[in-house]
């Protein structure tokens, strides 16, 4: 008789967690995907200092990843993504995302094309019923591969360097580009990718390439203060470059359970990837029509008076009428400002006249602050390095 013990470790552990657990002294941990994942190894402050000025290291493994292959790939692929993706070059990496039938967002993620009929698809949440229901008529097979595909993100101004020192010329790789290094007695994947909004690539490799790997990058990296980082530290970092999370910055379609709650692509500030012209796809009708009579919501950047965190405030217009919500901010040591994402109906977006109602605790006391706040453009640190080719040595 076969004895289930499962629940005993009802977070699974990533092909890293020998290296993660060892230096986590906080035991600071989060659940994503299943998984146990670092929050905190010790001081977020140093973690956040390593992006921004050195290189660090984040456990990937978590992210859900689709291997989509067959002679109808690129078909299946427009039918039920945003973008083109027959206009992906092999080699390359876009960002993409999906909705419903009515123009809601489902995920977004990457789309890796690494052959002409095979593509790899990382994203938040698991959304294999629906892929599976979308391939329905397509010459094309659908497989999860989550953990099948160790993966490793280094960012930061030194990441560049470090790879080259740990022998790995990423010199000549272009942003939303990857190739194939050896490693080992196999080879790993390196692409030029990542979710700081700066000079960074994400390592892709076999759970047995994991450990070797991790000790391999963190030797070669320690001259130029590499370290590894967590959720608290990548959060204030994508804040600062503008990204968005499911269930953070927008609910997924499928999981909401209020029906104004969904927002489409428009609505997410994600037009831009919709291509109009590839034909039909998924939820196409909804966003025509909607592009027709304009989004009811809109996200956007905002500047923040002062130094205390907007996070989670309502927004305001004319101080009276409430306007939207504030979905992520953050006081941010890059910038000296204090900056925030916010989901604003599009009718109070003219008229310009935002306020924010923050609840800042001052010596166990509550104290309401209404300031005003500008819309800005994203993303609001965007450093020429994360562009740069050759990238920067330092």
């Amino acid at each position: 008789m076969t004895v289930l013990t499962h629940f005993r470790t009802p977070l699974l552990q990533t092909p890293f967690h020998a290296r993660t657990s060892a230096a986590n002294v906080l035991n600071r941990w989060g659940p994503w995907g299943g998984y146990m994942t670092a929050l905190c190894f010790g001081d977020a402050d140093m973690e956040y200092t390593a992006i921004r000025n050195a290189a660090s290291v984040y456990d990937l493994c978590p992210m859900v990843k689709y291997r989509i292959t067959g002679k109808d790939a690129v078909g299946y692929l427009n039918r039920l993504t945003l973008r083109d993706a027959g206009k992906l070059p092999v080699g390359a990496v876009h960002y993409t995302g999906w909705t419903d039938d009515a123009g809601k967002l489902l995920d977004d993620g990457t789309l890796f094309r690494h052959g002409p009929e095979e593509y790899l698809i990382c994203c938040q949440e698991r959304h294999l019923p629906w892929f599976l229901a979308s391939a329905e008529g397509f010459d094309v097979s659908v497989a999860e591969v989550t953990e099948d595909i160790a993966a490793l993100s280094l960012q930061g101004p030194c990441s560049a360097t470090v790879l080259a020192a740990a022998g790995f010329d990423v010199s000549t790789l272009k942003p939303f580009r990857m190739a194939t290094f050896p490693f080992g007695k196999g080879q790993i994947t390196i692409s030029r990718t990542g979710f700081t909004g700066d000079l960074g690539y994400e390592l892709w490799m076999t759970p047995g390439q994991a450990l070797p790997l991790w000790d391999h990058l963190m030797q070669a990296g320690a001259p130029w203060g590499i370290r590894p980082i967590g959720t608290d530290a990548l959060n204030l970092a994508r804040i600062e470059a503008g990204f968005i999370i499911t269930n953070m910055d927008f609910v997924p379609a499928h999981q909401a359970v209020r029906e104004d709650r969904p927002r489409s692509p428009l609505e997410l500030g994600l037009g831009w990837m919709i291509d109009w012209d590839k034909g039909h796809f998924t939820g196409r009708r909804a966003l025509l029509a909607e592009r027709e009579r304009g989004p009811e919501w809109q996200m956007v950047g905002l500047d923040v008076p002062g130094n205390v965190s907007a996070e989670g405030s309502i927004l305001y217009h004319n101080k009276r009428q409430e306007a939207g919500f504030v979905t992520a901010a953050a006081w941010s040591p890059a910038l000296k400002a204090s900056v925030a994402i916010a989901q604003v109906q599009s009718k109070y977006l003219k008229a310009n006249d935002l306020w924010v109602e923050i609840y800042a605790l001052r010596e166990l006391q509550y104290a309401k602050l209404m300031l005003p706040v500008r819309v800005v453009e994203r993303p609001f640190f965007n450093p020429a390095r994360k562009r740069a080719m050759p990238p920067e040595r330092t």
